[in-house]
């Protein structure tokens, strides 16, 4: 099962038989390093026989435009691209001037197909699914009573530590190639990469009963982390691209941008597990409620951030890729190739309890520990990323 992200404007997507159709910008023949190359307005992952171009980089050998015979290939033609429906898992909308048939809205409603909409800057819209995902009663009763008592303050406490961790992980991660190279930069990393390990260990200090006891301590902790995080990735940085501190809302530099809108890629992909799993997206625990807030998603989203958005954002920079802003917003050319790295490290198998899987794929099966935890069943655990 695999996501598409629609990023170019003035894409039109519809529906014929059991395969999603992509009407709008043709695809186009752009020379490039190595010989002509085929674009898409669309980000798919690659199948053989026909080896597509996505802004994850060159996918094979240039292919003409014609019709693959392959089982479950995608299908393509001068005005349009076909996919079949049983491959996809979601559909991300990332444009502007993009129309969806209500044909295709009931198609993916039926087949459990998320179907996301985003700002251009990365920000979550909506999502449509349908409503028979969230058709749960157990689940959801438990999930509200745990917010009161012992159950609501461990999942904060495992929030907080897994966020801590993979920070610490991917710091390492990273930090590795410095040593020889720059050994100031690897200093200021591993001393950051120290204090996220403290700051780890005093999560398990903090006192209560419940998740409103102790919520202030737990983000005062999360706080001072996040500043010791975002100076290791400066020093990270710093040979490659200028980056000051992290930026939410109105990122005017690349590498915020960049981070806001691979966030609300994985955004839809944490929302979408968390409704597979019968949980309440607005009812969180670390996170205050607050009318239009989606705690939960917010809760879950933060064991994932390094390892997905920003290892996908950081190897990019760290390789030399450049993005570009254009009106205090990504181009389009350098959202695709934020989206296209962030679906690839989505698509990429990470060991996890003893297996191999796919991070979405983790994604989802964190969502449903979750809800059994709630249920009584076993301790949450964040994911923790290896390095």
């Amino acid at each position: 099962m695999e996501s598409v992200i629609v990023s170019a404007p003035g894409v039109m997507l519809g529906k014929t038989s059991e395969r999603l159709v992509v009407r709008g910008p043709r695809p186009r023949l752009e020379l490039v390093e190595g010989g002509p190359q085929l674009f898409l307005p669309i980000e798919l992952p690659a199948r053989p026989p026909l080896r597509l171009v996505t802004s994850a980089g060159i996918k094979g050998p240039p292919q003409p435009l014609r019709r693959s015979k392959a089982e479950g290939g995608p299908r393509l033609t001068p005005e349009r691209v076909e996919l079949p429906l049983f491959r996809i898992s979601d559909i991300v909308v990332a444009a502007p001037g993009v129309s969806v048939s209500t044909d295709l809205i009931e198609a993916c409603c039926e087949r459990g197909i998320r179907l996301s909409f985003l700002a251009p800057s990365g920000r979550p819209i909506a999502m449509l699914t349908s409503p028979m995902l969230t058709a749960t009663v157990v689940t959801r009763r438990e999930q509200m009573a745990a917010y009161g008592d012992g159950r609501g303050l461990e999942v904060a406490k495992a929030v907080v530590r897994g966020k801590l961790g993979n920070q610490a992980a991917l710091l390492k991660y990273f930090g590795k190639y410095l040593k020889t190279v720059d050994p100031a930069a690897f200093g200021q990393v591993r001393e950051a990469a120290r204090a996220l390990g403290a700051g780890r260990r005093e999560v398990e200090s903090v006192p209560g009963s419940r998740v409103d006891d102790a919520r202030g301590a737990l983000l005062a902790i999360e706080g001072a982390a996040g500043r010791h995080y975002w100076r290791g990735v400066r020093a990270l940085l710093g040979g490659h691209v200028p980056f000051d501190s992290r930026e939410h809302r109105g990122a005017a530099d690349p590498v915020n941008a960049a981070l806001n809108y691979g966030y609300g890629i994985l955004y839809t992909q944490v929302w979408g597990a968390l409704m597979n799993a019968g949980l309440e997206p607005f009812a969180g625990f670390l996170h205050v409620d607050r009318p239009g807030k989606p705690s939960l998603v917010l809760d879950l989203i933060e064991e994932f951030r390094q390892p997905v958005v920003d290892r996908a954002v950081l190897a990019s920079l760290t390789k030399g890729s450049k993005l570009e802003m254009r009106e205090g917003m990504l181009t389009e050319a350098s959202r695709r190739l934020v989206a296209g790295a962030v679906l690839e490290r989505l698509e990429t198998e990470v060991g996890f309890r003893g297996r191999r899987h796919r991070l979405k794929s983790v994604v989802q099966i964190q969502a449903r520990n979750l809800a059994a935890y709630l249920r009584g069943g076993e301790a949450y655990r964040g994911f923790a990323f290896k390095w």
